[in-house]
């Protein structure tokens, strides 16, 4: 494969030589002292009865991924530099066949790499003899790589580097430095089975291990390089003006993971109890709207969204709705020119794809998450038939605050249908007490569906100016 290269001038090709070729050697030199240092003891073979496996030091990972930002900094160097040398080109071939290979290799031996179960006194001689960091980055650098066996997620987590080494790019740092959350140390097994995938193939069918990460603490998740499956007979969704109060077409959900295999056994009412979900369980019923018809003050806890809007008329245009929700609050806003995204997760059933088809926005997110949100940037913030009882006050109190972080000031919360025992509420509506929100609307009354003994409560509070 030739590179088709237009150079201004060949006047520099002396001195580019001068770089390339000290370039070369040290990279053939690595490859060479990697081959050479690296020896038997250190590839721990354990045999079974069915199948043997090979455990790589997990120093390797990171003598192979140097060599490949080696060798990425070389082919930089070829692409920028003017010559209108055939050589060059040809030896710019040369390398990205070398560098394709190396990538290869690495995703053959990204599945071994790991700890092998050998002396402490063996450990430290491999990381001597394949490590040249000092203890502290050791201690800090490598804690993942003791970890973790996967090396795809090595290597997600590595720097970045931009494409001009050691220039900062607009964002003022010189490399991107992935992220995964801290918690997933302490599920290494399900995050290495969730990296086990192939390059550029397609996706395991593995969202129900995702979440369950999630929900782990494991948030964000690392990224993978493979393409995302989607249904064999995806059709082209409704147009807006029928999607918001339409089922959506149920071959555009892929099913393999739920209970319920098509649309109709979400609603159907011989279907109770199979369907895999239990939490709002009207919700794919899209012909019950809600928030529209005025309701008793002593007997119902729910406000109408007309009744909220009125208390800020004209100020209310964006927002969140953090509920389990197939979107039915977002759409009537959405009808009255609101915009509102809507967080939930799959619980047992196609919530966050229905959002979507009914072409509204999802956001798939854990209470556990920090809202991806700048401060001060929403105007409404709506909760329903989640905040529970079941929630701690230390877990209430980060989600609250998280949620007085995005909105604006005079912003307003609406804690929609709040229900605990009687014996708690005082509780909660204590921690609700602290923000120093002014109460526009403030609503306790007895949950009827129980045997007496949980309460509901509503309140539509707005945030105060703070300088």
């Amino acid at each position: 494969m030739q590179k088709q290269v237009t150079f201004k001038s060949s006047s520099c090709l002396p001195s580019f030589r001068k770089l390339l070729f000290p370039l070369l050697f040290i990279t053939i030199l690595t490859v060479f002292l990697i081959g050479r240092d690296i020896s038997f003891p250190y590839i721990d073979f354990v045999t079974s009865t069915s199948h043997e496996n090979i455990v790589l030091p997990s120093a390797l990972h990171s003598q192979i991924s140097h060599l490949q930002n080696q060798l990425g900094d070389l082919l930089e160097q070829l692409h920028t530099e003017n010559t209108d040398s055939k050589l060059v080109v040809k030896f710019t071939d040369l390398v990205l066949g070398i560098a394709v290979s190396v990538d290869r290799l690495a995703d053959k031996l990204s599945h071994l790499y790991g700890d092998p179960p050998i002396s402490q006194n063996c450990t430290n001689k491999m990381e001597e003899e394949l490590g040249d960091s000092d203890d502290s980055e050791v201690e800090e650098g490598s804690m993942g790589e003791r970890i973790f066996n996967s090396g795809k997620l090595h290597n997600y987590t590595s720097p970045k580097p931009n494409r001009q080494v050691g220039k900062k790019n607009f964002l003022g740092v010189e490399a991107v430095y992935p992220s995964i959350g801290l918690s997933c140390i302490g599920a290494a097994s399900s995050i290495d089975q969730y990296m086990t995938y192939k390059a550029y193939g397609i996706c395991p069918d593995d969202w129900v291990v995702a979440q369950k990460l999630i929900l782990g603490g494991c948030d964000p998740l690392p990224r993978r390089r493979c393409f995302s499956r989607s249904p064999q007979q995806y059709s082209k969704p409704l147009p807006i003006n029928s999607s918001l109060w339409n089922p959506p077409t149920g071959t555009n959900i892929l099913w393999t993971q739920y209970k319920c295999k098509d649309y109709s056994c979400l609603v159907s009412n011989q279907t109770i109890g199979r369907r895999g979900f239990f939490k709002c369980s009207d919700c794919f019923n899209l012909s019950k709207r809600g928030w529209e018809v005025p309701s008793n003050e002593t007997e119902s806890a729910e406000f109408t969204i007309d009744e909220v809007l009125r208390l800020k008329s004209g100020d209310i245009r964006i927002g969140l709705d953090f509920s389990p929700t197939t979107g039915t609050f977002a759409a009537i806003m959405r009808e009255r020119n609101v915009t509102i995204a809507s967080a939930t997760l799959n619980l047992g059933a196609p919530f966050n794809e229905v959002i979507a088809l009914r072409g509204l926005l999802p956001l798939y997110i854990s209470v556990g998450s920090r809202l991806p949100f700048f401060d001060n940037t929403l105007d409404i913030i709506h909760s329903t038939l989640f905040l529970d009882g079941w929630i701690g006050l230390e877990v209430l109190q980060y989600v609250l605050f998280d949620w007085d972080r995005v909105l604006r000031p005079k912003g307003i919360l609406w804690v929609d249908r709040f229900f605990c025992s009687k014996k708690d509420m005082q509780l909660y509506l204590d921690e609700f007490t602290k923000l120093g929100y002014r109460k526009l609307l403030w609503r306790v009354v007895p949950k009827t569906d129980k045997q007496g003994n949980e309460l509901f409560f509503s309140a539509v509070l707005e945030k105060p100016q703070r300088s």
